[in-house]
């Protein structure tokens, strides 16, 4: 009796393992990357404009999560099918390590880690459960898989030329998008500079130097302290610039984009976010950091969530698009929407069609939706990603 009482616990207690482990990731992300659809008017004029653009993003976390990136889903904000729907060229996927508990935009600690728990109930490899950097690769792995069983509809892009085969594949009618490798937050070097070059040769072409804490490479806007390079830092910058990785100064510390903006020799981003002068948020960049992103010839992602534009209407990323444009120029704005970043948007990447909708109703010319939609992105990550020898 007391035998088959054993085993009817352990029978219960497996069935609930397995159902937590089949169960619980879906519950998470369905409850974090959340559509709540606002009303779209899409004309047939934004329809047949959109059908002839390169879009691109510099910005969204669907790696993090356990769904496949190939298949339709029912939750989140970005898959293959939804990224031809919205005729994609170019999505960049981020790589996120760690976040701290009680995250919020205003100051968190590096000691906790929220991370570690979803890669354990992600079932992922026992090396990413107590590693930032080999959760990165596995990120990188976990992409290169998507690519290999896609049926060439999704292509890793880590060269210029690959980017301009893609271009070229499309232009002839190809269905296919790119997808590039990033990195939110250096904390995944784990200390050594050594570990970056490994993450280049992972595939990695981006990387945000902090995200929600400080690291021991920069300090974070949303950090306890909030300072900015640190010795490591200023070499990673460098070496980056080198390899030919994209230096993002996305959730950085004021005094942190300020160290970059001096020093750098190549173009800077900030690959998802918004601008204070039309949503006055802490990580939203001020005029003179727009500017000095300008001045490195790089550009501003514009988002689609409230703590980046103050809504999730269109017509608000859309106004933010243009403080940049009468700022600092039409070259230097492009989209940067951080979907599946746990954010909550009012349409997902299969109608970003609104936004060249908004732009159209702004009065942007059809040449310049064209630049902002992915021609900006696209010319700027292809000189990025190109190593410089005398970096």
């Amino acid at each position: 009796m007391m035998r088959k009482i054993l085993w009817a616990v352990l029978a219960v207690a497996m069935l609930g393992a397995l159902l937590f482990f089949v169960l619980a990731p879906g519950m998470v992300e369905r409850g974090m990357n959340v559509v709540e659809p606002v009303a779209l008017r899409i004309t047939p004029r934004a329809q047949a404009l959109h059908a002839r653009l390169q879009v691109a993003d510099m910005h969204a976390d669907t790696l993090l999560w356990q769904r496949s990136l190939l298949a339709p889903a029912s939750r989140g904000q970005v898959d293959l099918p939804r990224l031809l729907k919205g005729n994609y060229a170019l999505q960049v996927f981020s790589s996120v390590t760690k976040t701290p508990a009680n995250q919020n935009y205003d100051s968190n600690r590096s000691d906790t880690d929220n991370i570690t728990a979803l890669a354990i109930a992600d079932l992922q490899p026992p090396r990413t459960w107590g590693s930032l950097l080999q959760r990165s690769l596995w990120h990188a792995q976990k992409l290169d898989r998507y690519a290999a069983a896609s049926d060439g509809r999704l292509r890793v892009i880590q060269s210029a030329a690959q980017l301009d085969r893609l271009l070229a594949d499309r232009a002839e009618g190809a269905k296919v998008v790119g997808a590039m490798l990033s990195i939110e937050g250096l904390q995944d070097l784990e200390g050594k500079l050594a570990n970056l070059d490994l993450l280049y040769r992972a595939g990695f072409r981006m990387a945000g130097l902090a995200h929600f804490f400080d690291n021991d490479v920069a300090g974070s806007m949303h950090g306890e302290a909030k300072g900015g390079l640190t010795p490591l830092g200023r070499q990673a910058v460098r070496r980056m610039e080198h390899l030919g990785m994209v230096v993002d100064i996305a959730h950085a510390s004021h005094a942190t984009i300020a160290d970059v903006l001096a020093m750098a020799r190549r173009p800077v981003v900030a690959s998802h976010g918004g601008v204070q002068a039309t949503c006055k948020v802490n990580r939203n960049l001020t005029d003179a950091e727009i500017r000095g992103v300008a001045r490195t010839g790089g550009l501003v992602g514009i988002g689609y969530w409230d703590a980046a534009i103050c809504s999730t209407r269109p017509d608000a990323a859309a106004a933010a698009i243009a403080h940049v444009r009468d700022l600092v120029g039409v070259d230097h704005v492009g989209l940067g929407s951080d979907f599946d970043g746990a954010v909550t948007t009012g349409f997902d990447s299969g109608q970003v069609v609104a936004i060249t909708q908004a732009l159209i109703d702004r009065g942007f010319s059809d040449a310049d939706i064209a630049k902002v939609m992915g021609g900006n992105v696209l010319r700027v990550l292809r000189a990025g990603i190109i190593p410089d020898k005398a970096a």
